[in-house]
């Protein structure tokens, strides 16, 4: 079991940049890769991007490539996504998830099975 808690989501202007954060309790949490997915209004809920329980690999939609870092500290059981040049469709609820699952697929949503509550980033133009 991991309880998932995001932060850092607010209001910016288009261009300008946030970092969410997800923290994680529960079981070893460099036992888990991370993913982070967003849902806008009258959308259905999307990858983001993901890092592997290493942190040595990155993924990353073609959307938010070149703009977005995620980034995970497994000491402080955290991971991060440090989001620049921020877009109006970039405005949604991001959600942090978690799988210890040895075979997923990390960039699916079935392919998690711990969510968080979600944070909302609102992008304006």
């Amino acid at each position: 079991q991991v309880q998932l808690v995001e932060s850092g989501g607010g209001l910016v202007q288009a261009g300008g940049s946030l970092r969410l954060s997800c923290a994680a309790s529960g079981r070893a949490f460099e036992s888990y890769d991370m993913g982070w997915f967003r849902q806008a209004p009258g959308k259905e809920r999307e990858f983001v991007s993901a890092i592997t329980r290493s942190g040595s690999v990155p993924y990353y939609a073609d959307s938010v490539k070149g703009r977005f870092t995620i980034s995970r500290d497994n000491p402080k059981n955290t991971v991060y996504l440090q989001m620049n040049s921020l877009k109006p469709e970039d405005t949604a609820v991001y959600y942090c998830a978690a799988d210890v699952r040895s075979r997923h697929i990390i960039t699916t949503i079935s392919g998690y099975y711990y969510w968080g509550q979600g944070t909302q980033v609102t992008v304006s133009s």
